[in-house]
């Protein structure tokens, strides 16, 4: 399965074809794990592997290049959508679309910014 979902939060997932944007961007081999994860642990994961003292919205690690897991805080993504001017659900689709292209291999660059366009105009976001 291409991705599995994981709710360790209270938090209610907004309805997004997930599973069709993850294939969109890493095809259909990719082995990708979406973890909803509670403030807390997003702060945790983030002084561990970004020696940053603080929670995030979304992380994304991969591990080889077929296999990744993004770990979203809603609860931070609900309080910042706001300042990106976004719907809580936009901002939530389009911090995965982020995401999606890190574990493809993208940094931060007009060309990664063009190819998350081209995937949220497929999906309406």
């Amino acid at each position: 399965m291409p991705l599995t979902i994981t709710n360790t939060a209270k938090g209610k997932l907004p309805r997004l074809p997930f599973a069709k944007i993850a294939t969109a961007v890493l095809g259909p081999k990719y082995e990708c794990g979406l973890v909803i994860v509670s403030s807390r642990k997003s702060r945790e994961l983030n002084r561990t592997y970004r020696s940053k003292d603080s929670s995030t919205n979304i992380l994304a690690f991969p591990i080889d290049k077929n296999e990744g897991d993004i770990f979203l805080d809603l609860k931070k993504a609900r309080s910042e959508c706001a300042l990106f001017d976004r719907t809580y659900t936009n901002f939530v689709a389009f911090l995965f679309i982020h995401s999606l292209f890190h574990l493809k291999g993208f940094d931060h660059s007009s060309k990664m910014e063009a190819q998350e366009r081209k995937i949220r105009a497929l999906f309406g976001i």
